[in-house]
């Protein structure tokens, strides 16, 4: 009892080091695009970022082959080349801080695509929560006063749904054969890779400024933004209830609401701090378990 008591602490810890981890990382995304083009910065993380999962699978002794590899394809392209291309342009014009309460909005999105496309029923608390996220984005986006504002905003919303609909696919693969989840991360980076390095070779741009600055966040996504992140989540997801871990990651935004305000002086005006908070008492419910009626 003991044992597991303490497994289910470390596995909080890890929790709070991951929220650390990727909610600060959209201050260090903001950061590189100082030095480098969205796509080319977007192209370089995912595909090195794939290559130290496969290093982590390694050493772990895990088996690398693929399953379902179309659907891993498709599942690459909306949640490597869809969620990090979006949300890297994103960051472009956008707040880091906003970007990422818009790109954590993907729970909602999921939740209305399962109910067309899988025929999951939604319950009482599940539609107050859609109804209480869409609120609370009307409120984060309603300065809309410039046109970088729209794109940006509209970038990050368009990232959120297509992490949803990745969401979706890994539902269908999950139902027709067992796989393991890091595994299928790895490759679904990697497959997801190629097209935002084509992106980046295609569209023209101004060379990478190789400063000290670009090249810590290079590594940040890499190694604790990738590797040492994912390790963190599994083992919390292997510890813990899915409702708890769920719950976790919750934090992740606020993180990078708080991390944008301190460091990048992104101040949220009234309007967007109701939306935000509106958008996180939603994911609070969305994750909290519903029974099932009979």
């Amino acid at each position: 009892m003991t044992s597991k008591r303490d497994s289910s602490q470390v596995a909080i810890l890890a929790l709070i080091a991951l929220a650390a981890i990727w909610g600060y990382n959209w201050v260090v995304m903001k950061i590189a695009l100082r030095d480098a083009a969205p796509f080319d910065f977007a192209a370089i993380r995912a595909f090195f970022g794939a290559l130290s999962l496969f290093l982590i699978m390694l050493w772990l002794r895990k088996p690398i082959k693929p399953t379902a590899i179309a659907l891993t394809v498709l599942c690459g392209v909306l949640q490597t080349t869809g969620v990090i291309g979006l949300v890297t342009w994103a960051l472009v014009s956008g707040g880091a801080g906003k970007t990422a309460v818009l790109n954590y909005t993907m729970p909602f999105w999921a939740l209305i695509l399962a109910w067309i496309f899988l025929k999951e029923r939604l319950h009482g608390r599940q539609w107050l929560s859609v109804a209480l996220s869409l609120v609370g984005l009307g409120f984060v986006l309603m300065p809309l006063s410039f046109i970088g504002d729209m794109l940006s905003e509209a970038l990050a919303v368009a990232a959120g749904i297509s992490w949803a609909m990745s969401a979706i696919v890994l539902k269908k693969i999950n139902q027709r054969a067992s796989f393991d989840l890091l595994s299928f991360t790895a490759w679904q980076m990697l497959f997801g890779s190629i097209p935002l390095i084509l992106v980046a070779i295609a569209v023209p741009s101004a060379p990478i400024h190789w400063t000290p600055s670009f090249i810590v966040a290079l590594i940040y996504n890499i190694i604790p933004g990738s590797a040492i992140a994912w390790l963190l989540w599994f083992y919390a997801l292997n510890q813990l209830p899915t409702g708890v871990a769920s719950l976790g990651t919750l934090a992740i935004p606020v993180v990078g609401v708080l991390a944008a305000w301190i460091q990048l002086n992104e101040v949220p005006s009234m309007t967007e701090w109701i939306g935000i908070v509106l958008i996180l008492v939603a994911l609070i419910l969305n994750s909290m378990p519903t029974k099932n009626p009979n």
